[in-house]
């Protein structure tokens, strides 16, 4: 964690490389000034490293990087959910609460399920989880785990932070019940809202996501990187 008076934003190894380090903002601290960024490539750049990728942004949160110099390098749909209506999503399969045991079998998942660019590492995992003040970590296990889902909440906003499915299991429900199984979790909190993202070209998860109730948002998020030195 970088700290800066109010200001702080999570750090480290981008996918285990030593090289590339990931910068994002802290769901419930202030949104990161220019001279926060700064401050944080200056801390950076010290520890040895030559480039810098942030998390998913709102053009809110974009703003104080792009003032610091970031560069748009992925563009996502933001899709939110008010959770007033919640829909039957039953899992064929037994759900349980992840446990530390099953971290590998859920990178081997998470792994299948998505490009290099997106893939976690041990450290990206631990990092979705801790990335809000609660978080509600789920696997399908079939005999092994066949899909995860991370839902977090910060107050009354609640964020779906990753799902993934082996895609051998593809087309069985496991995606939209553990979506169903978090959003359920984030409204018995009274949480206002929930939003997820998803790239541009991922169409399953797009349609997944809008026919349990989320709506795409006008403005979607970005992904910005910036080289160091």
């Amino acid at each position: 964690m970088i700290r800066w008076g109010p200001e702080r934003a999570r750090a480290g190894p981008w996918r285990g490389d030593r090289q590339v380090a990931y910068l994002s903002p802290v769901a419930d601290a202030p949104v990161p000034s220019a001279a926060f960024v700064r401050r944080c490539l200056e801390q950076l750049a010290q520890r040895g490293y030559h480039r810098v990728v942030t998390g998913a942004l709102s053009p809110a949160e974009s703003s104080g990087f792009l003032a610091a110099g970031f560069e748009i390098s992925e563009q996502l749909h933001l899709l939110a959910h008010d959770l007033v209506r919640i829909p039957d999503a039953p899992i064929g399969a037994p759900v349980r609460r992840a446990g530390r045991g099953d971290h590998i079998s859920v990178l081997r998942v998470d792994h299948r399920a998505f490009p290099p660019f997106w893939r976690l590492d041990p450290g990206g995992l631990a990092d979705a989880v801790a990335a809000t003040p609660q978080s509600r970590f789920r696997v399908v296990d079939d005999g092994e785990v066949v899909a995860y889902a991370i839902t977090g909440r910060a107050g009354r906003r609640g964020y779906l932070q990753r799902l993934a499915v082996d895609p051998d299991r593809g087309g069985e429900g496991l995606g939209s019940g553990l979506v169903v199984d978090g959003l359920r979790w984030l409204k018995r909190w009274r949480v206002d809202h929930a939003v997820v993202n998803t790239q541009l070209d991922n169409r399953r998860a797009l349609a997944l996501y809008e026919r349990l109730g989320f709506r795409r948002q006008p403005l979607g998020l970005s992904v910005l990187s910036a080289g160091l030195g």
